[in-house]
């Protein structure tokens, strides 16, 4: 395994026993109601969704623009993939644009930031929504529509700018679709959003990033074969789930040292809090239950938020990210008499940077902090892809503590609700 789990020994004693839990929890993950524990790695996703995933990329992988349009789920994934893995700024690299809001000023911004009369030709709209009919997305799809036909192309040509990602049998996008030939790739229906970022949501705009979807899959591939009783994801959810009853522990901070992995900590605050945050337990009692997630990244945050962290309340578990081996590095030269910058002279940044964490980690361990710590010996696809599954059945493992369920999301649901309630009376 090219990731590596570290639980520190003051939290030892607090774990409670794994036992017989794992038959019980494997098959949930097996036949569960959301199947992203296998889904990636299905028979229909092998010889159907991947194919036509890989189809459509080699169709339109002209396209020096990539514009990915969604919401929540339908965006966080692939920005964290983009962020961590894509190519590295190079002329000739595929740009990305991700419009994941309905600001209007942000999106009249973003908008003319593509400069559509002379670029149109080069961008590929990227639709995500698993019903197709998100409100944010159907409302910016239509304004893009409008900004096409703007810039001269006809709607009869639509299908050479637009793809949709949508569940493949129950979505209003897929009536659209067929009105102007545009090509759907499918999310699989049990697949949640924020459970979606190995399905054509993620996958699709890989591809545009140069990410190695082989390596990528091969990693969630990897530690779905050798899930077992000794996983990592028993003892560190224990320990969560053990601090949240003891130590009245109910906020999860995370923290990567990577910029690379910053958006990383947002897709993890959405999967988090929505798959964890419920009113009501499985047997419909009120329970109110949840762990907030915080999210930060070093050593940014050690000159932000690392104050309350190690001096305030001790209502946190903390999980620390960390690369072993950076891409690129930067040699630390000074001749001069500074006393911080002679400290500094003859090392690497990237040694700066570890000796930040490990000096961090240490403060924590004395203070007898709840944490965590997660190694990777370099960011690559395969690492990404063992994190993004661990940290998925993690959070259905922590759920199932909770006995809540993770994968619905009834307060959302709500709220669009109430939303068209008052759009009505807007008119």
């Amino acid at each position: 395994m090219s990731v590596h789990y570290k639980i520190p020994q003051h939290l030892a004693k607090n774990a409670t026993a794994i036992v017989d839990c794992h038959l019980e929890f494997n098959h949930y993950l097996q036949n569960g109601p959301s199947l992203f524990f296998s889904s990636f790695d299905s028979r229909s996703f092998c010889n159907e969704e991947w194919p036509q995933i890989q189809k459509c990329f080699e169709h339109f992988k002209h396209k020096k623009i990539f514009i990915h349009v969604g919401i929540g789920g339908s965006s966080l994934g692939p920005e964290m993939l983009i962020d961590a893995l894509g190519n590295n700024g190079d002329e000739h690299d595929c740009r990305f644009l991700f419009i994941n809001n309905i600001d209007p000023d942000m999106l009249f911004k973003q908008l003319a930031s593509l400069k559509l009369k002379q670029n149109v030709r080069d961008c590929l709209f990227y639709i995500v929504s698993k019903s197709g009919g998100t409100a944010e997305t159907l409302a910016t799809l239509l304004i893009i529509m409008q900004e096409l036909e703007h810039a001269g192309i006809k709607a009869s040509d639509f299908k050479d700018y637009f793809v949709f990602s949508t569940d493949p049998q129950k979505s209003e996008l897929l009536e659209l679709a067929q009105n102007y030939h545009i090509q759907c790739l499918s999310i699989p229906t049990p697949l949640g959003g924020r459970y979606s970022v190995l399905s054509s949501v993620g996958l699709f705009p890989a591809l545009f990033a140069g990410i190695d979807c082989h390596e990528l899959l091969a990693g969630a591939r990897e530690f779905k074969n050798n899930f077992s009783p000794k996983s990592p994801v028993y003892s560190l959810g224990n320990h969560i789930f053990c601090e949240l009853q003891t130590r009245q522990v109910d906020q999860t901070v995370f923290i990567p040292y990577s910029s690379k992995l910053k958006n990383f900590s947002a897709w993890f605050v959405q999967l988090w809090a929505e798959s964890l945050g419920k009113k009501f337990d499985l047997q419909n009692k009120i329970v109110h239950q949840g762990l907030t997630p915080i999210p930060a990244y070093g050593a940014t945050d050690q000159h932000s938020q690392m104050q309350l962290f190690v001096e305030g309340p001790r209502n946190k578990f903390f999980i620390f990210l960390n690369i072993l081996k950076s891409q690129h590095d930067f040699k630390l030269q000074y001749n001069g008499e500074l006393k911080t910058a002679k400290k500094l002279h003859g090392h690497n940044l990237s040694q700066l940077l570890q000796a930040e964490f490990l000096g961090t980690v240490k403060v924590f361990e004395t203070d007898q902090r709840p944490y965590a710590t997660i190694e990777l010996e370099k960011l690559d696809a395969k690492a990404m892809g063992e994190l993004i599954l661990f940290f998925e059945t993690l959070t259905v493992y922590v759920g199932h503590l909770l006995k809540v369920d993770p994968f619905n999301q009834p307060g959302v649901e709500a709220a669009k609700i109430y939303t068209y309630e008052f759009l009505s009376q807007l008119k």
